[in-house]
């Protein structure tokens, strides 16, 4: 029997460790990392490593705090 299952999702940016920090400011980069109730996406659909998926959620909350970006629900 075949499975049916999907294959994963496409990374949407494999980002490299030497580029530049994330900043919070980029509001415009960050909004791709969000699902459309605001939440943040793993690590399996963006591509980043761990580090840069630390980095990313922390620019996410800093622009949150900073009302850049809306919060969850």
């Amino acid at each position: 029997m075949v499975s049916k299952m999907r294959p994963p999702p496409a990374p949407i940016a494999g980002r490299n460790c030497d580029d530049p920090p994330i900043d919070y400011k980029e509001t415009a980069y960050l909004q791709r990392f969000l699902t459309p109730q605001a939440q943040i996406l793993s690590r399996k659909r963006t591509g980043f490593c761990a580090q840069c998926q630390k980095e990313l959620k922390q620019a996410i909350k800093r622009a949150r705090h900073m009302a850049l970006l809306p919060f969850v629900g």
